[in-house]
């Protein structure tokens, strides 16, 4: 028989680097989920990937205390500025522009981000990009 779910957290962790610390902490804790377990396994698993890269979870409380977890890939925004070497973005989006990105690192980001994205086919996930490339106030090409 199936465990009883009793909920889903939602977290944005950066990856190899979960602490008991809030917000895992507090998330966990209120369900009664082992935290340091939760900790050492997502570290684990993200152990071959860029250190402190933003890695958004989800993670399945059952009923038993017992939880398993799925990662995401990186925001959108997190490959946009590590592909342009931005801290961040414009402070007035549509009047001051930030940055340019070109339809080969719009491309390159949108096939990475695929299998997250709403989109059946690269060029609609390239216009999903463009569209958060647009919001930080960066110029897109073409």
């Amino acid at each position: 028989m199936a465990k009883k779910i009793i909920g889903y957290i939602k977290l944005q962790v950066p990856a190899g680097s979960a602490t008991p610390s809030p917000p895992i902490g507090p998330a966990l804790g209120q369900r009664g989920l082992n935290i340091m377990e939760f900790c050492k396994a997502f570290n684990a698993a993200t152990q071959e990937m860029e250190k402190n890269a933003p890695i958004p979870v989800v993670i399945t409380a059952f009923a038993d205390k017992s939880f398993t977890f799925e990662m995401k890939l990186p925001p959108v925004t997190y490959f946009i500025k590590k592909a342009i070497n931005l801290k961040s973005g414009s402070k007035r989006p549509g009047h001051d522009s930030a940055g340019t990105l070109s339809q080969a690192q719009l491309r390159d980001i949108a096939e990475k981000k695929m299998k997250d994205l709403n989109a059946d086919t690269v060029e609609a996930a390239m216009s999903m990009v463009a569209g958060s490339a647009r919001s930080m106030g960066l110029q897109v090409e073409g």
